[in-house]
């Protein structure tokens, strides 16, 4: 008896073109799930359902006594939906392409998995009372989503032979320097948020035991590390006459970096607005991607094309 998977595979094969915007569906949704979990705790609404999976003890929807905060927080909840409506895609898409590519059906999954990781987290962070320990944890699983679902879209673009590098190896060192000091940086930076002033909610919430300014001085650090690192890679690209789109990766990654950097900067000095503390947290994903589209542009699998039947001799179908 065949799956339900197994089923739509045999009847559907999507094009490289559908599988490349399933998988991309599934990164832009895990950006969107994080820039609105942001939103939910920058508006205070970290607690409009003060329950999980329910958002009150007697309804699973928000009602009108629990306000704009009980909708900003079932509207974030509801779109955990949306969000494995793309995974789903993804997986579908992913099992059915032909031939059949276990490796990327394997990562599809892996998105499913690592969403219902993510649900089960919010809802502790919810029973909890925003405990800023579990949020940070939670903020990384989400992090951890985009970092799959950003390696499920570059894989659809690539065949499944064995990766071969496209730059020297001390270069591709460097990059995994880069990708280590980008995920201390998001790191730190929930230090920051874990010891600062946006609680996600508007009663009294346990802060991080530091002050937020040294953590923020901490973080400071490892971004002028990574942009340092990043100018280095862009230099080195350079030299070792590395493939255009490769350097167009890194120049990606420093327009990300300085972008965020002065947001960065900015929200400190003017006492971080919740505008701008948004508008950073987008950027930590948007760097993230950039870093991952660098590391994976340093090697490829060349996409096989699939074999063509032996044809008949012509002069003998004449004869």
């Amino acid at each position: 008896m065949q799956t339900p998977l197994a089923s739509i595979a045999r009847r559907w094969t999507p094009s490289p073109r559908t599988l490349r915007r399933a998988a991309l569906s599934a990164v832009v949704m895990s950006v969107l799930i994080i820039v609105t979990g942001g939103a939910v705790r920058l508006t205070g609404s970290g607690l409009g359902c003060d329950t999980w999976p329910k958002c009150t003890d007697d309804s699973l929807f928000a009602t009108p006594e629990q306000g704009i905060h009980g909708a900003i927080e079932f509207g974030n909840r509801m779109l955990t939906y949306v969000l494995s409506a793309a995974v789903g895609w993804t997986i579908i898409a992913a099992r059915s392409a032909k031939p059949r590519r276990r490796g990327l059906s394997r990562l599809a999954w892996s998105q499913f998995w690592v969403v219902v990781l993510n649900a089960v987290l919010g809802g502790i962070t919810v029973l909890l009372a925003l405990n800023p320990w579990i949020v940070a944890v939670h903020f990384l699983a989400a992090n951890l989503l985009l970092t799959v679902a950003v390696i499920t879209w570059h894989r659809t673009g690539e065949g499944d032979s064995t990766p071969r590098p496209r730059v020297p190896k001390p270069v591709r060192k460097l990059s995994w320097a880069i990708t280590a000091v980008a995920a201390l940086l998001i790191t730190l930076g929930t230090l920051v948020t874990g010891a600062g002033k946006h609680a996600g909610d508007s009663s009294e919430v346990p802060r991080m035991p530091w002050d937020w300014t040294d953590a923020a001085h901490l973080h400071a650090i490892a971004a002028w590390v990574i942009c340092a690192l990043a100018v280095a890679m862009w230099l080195v690209l350079r030299i070792v006459d590395a493939p255009d789109d490769t350097r167009a990766r890194a120049r990606d990654l420093l327009i990300v970096l300085l972008a965020q950097g002065g947001i960065g900067y900015l929200q400190y000095f003017t006492g971080v607005p919740e505008l701008l503390v948004g508008a950073h947290m987008l950027g930590s994903s948007l760097m993230w991607i950039a870093v991952l589209r660098l590391a994976l542009s340093l090697r490829e699998r060349p996409v096989t094309a699939p074999e063509i039947p032996a044809q008949p001799d012509p002069a003998l179908t004449a004869a």
